[in-house]
């Protein structure tokens, strides 16, 4: 799947960061995920909310509880403010 570069809304960042064939459902842009995988997305993001918070996140309470719903918002703040290292951090969320 081609890395997009541009910066999005919630929606279509999220169509970019959910493989095709994948359903979503729900509010927040929940989707549809093997349970480990979803952990795994969930988990990388919480650390990257943790150790990117000054940097990307300052907006949002720094003790948030971060979803899969809220993997758009992370993947769109390390993209943003990020720098090269956050960038590759977003692009391995959207794998």
């Amino acid at each position: 799947m081609p890395l997009t570069i541009a910066v999005m809304d919630g929606q279509d960042l999220l169509k970019t960061c959910v493989a095709p064939g994948r359903r979503q459902g729900g509010s927040r842009g929940q989707c549809t995920l093997p349970s480990a995988e979803a952990r795994d997305r969930v988990d990388a993001a919480r650390r990257a909310f943790r150790d990117y918070h000054a940097q990307c996140f300052w907006y949002l309470r720094p003790d948030l509880n971060v979803t899969l719903g809220d993997v758009p918002e992370i993947v769109r703040g390390l993209r943003r403010n990020g720098g090269r290292k956050g960038f590759l951090l977003a692009a391995r969320l959207c794998r």
